[in-house]
């Protein structure tokens, strides 16, 4: 476990940062196993081999995360941010259909996993927030293809009806890589510690000396230091081909 320093300032904004750059992006649409059409955004260049799927946390959408998908896919990834159903902000938010349904969460990460695939990404990680971080674990643990990398932040193990127990965890064969504030009040570091002491390796927490939670921690005091421990991650884990070693 990893603590960073300098104490953040607590979190607590509503969905979405305002006048982020959307860059080239282009807003796209897709439907769930169960059929649910959701939207999403896609950033980054179109042949990309790696690419990132954000899952947004509650109450937000996926607008939370535009400015890092335009950073990461600064780096070459095509990146993928969508809105879970019932989630409905509009304009450059986008519009999911359905209604808001926490544990229906795995099924549309699921299949903005497989959107991006079809678009031709070979090797796609995932990286959510609280909501998103345990759907992350559970979309990679039912994966048949596999996740390389995923990155859960401020990820509860029980929320709703979704639980991520050692089985779930004894899955998810990818590298892991838990964030947390330390000053949280959620638990999101005990939730944190728990997943870490009971996942298989690969497996890293990082838990940074803020009080914010989710998406939040990209723009906290620690939030350049969040980003760039998300960046390096994908980096080692996605930059090398199935069956490779990845970079060091």
């Amino acid at each position: 476990m990893a603590v960073s320093a300098s104490l953040a300032a607590c979190g607590g904004g509503p969905s979405a940062p305002s006048g982020v750059a959307l860059g080239e992006s282009t807003p796209v649409t897709f439907d769930t196993a169960d059929g649910v059409q959701l939207e999403g955004r896609l950033f980054g260049p179109e042949d990309a081999a790696a690419g990132v799927v954000l899952a947004h946390m509650l109450p937000t959408d996926q607008r939370s995360w535009y400015a890092f998908a335009e950073r990461l896919a600064g780096h070459g990834y095509r990146v993928l941010t969508f809105n879970f159903r019932g989630y409905c902000p509009g304009g450059d938010g986008g519009c999911s259909q359905g209604t808001k349904q926490i544990e229906a969460a795995p099924t549309d990460l699921a299949a903005a996993v497989d959107m991006l695939r079809a678009r031709g990404v070979s090797r796609v990680g995932i990286a959510g927030a609280s909501m998103g971080g345990t759907a992350a674990l559970l979309t990679a643990a039912d994966d048949p293809a596999g996740i390389p990398a995923v990155v859960a932040v401020s990820a509860p193990q029980v929320l709703g009806g979704l639980a991520v127990g050692p089985e779930v965890l004894q899955r998810v064969t990818g590298a892991k890589l838990y964030i947390a504030g330390l000053g949280d009040p959620s638990g999101a570091v005990a939730a944190a510690d728990a997943m870490a002491a009971i996942s298989p390796q690969p497996a890293y927490e990082e838990i940074v000396t803020a009080d914010a939670h989710g998406t939040e921690l990209l723009t906290s005091a620690q939030g350049e230091h969040v980003q760039q421990v998300i960046e390096r991650w994908f980096e080692r884990w996605l930059s090398a081909p199935p069956g490779a070693s990845p970079a060091s």
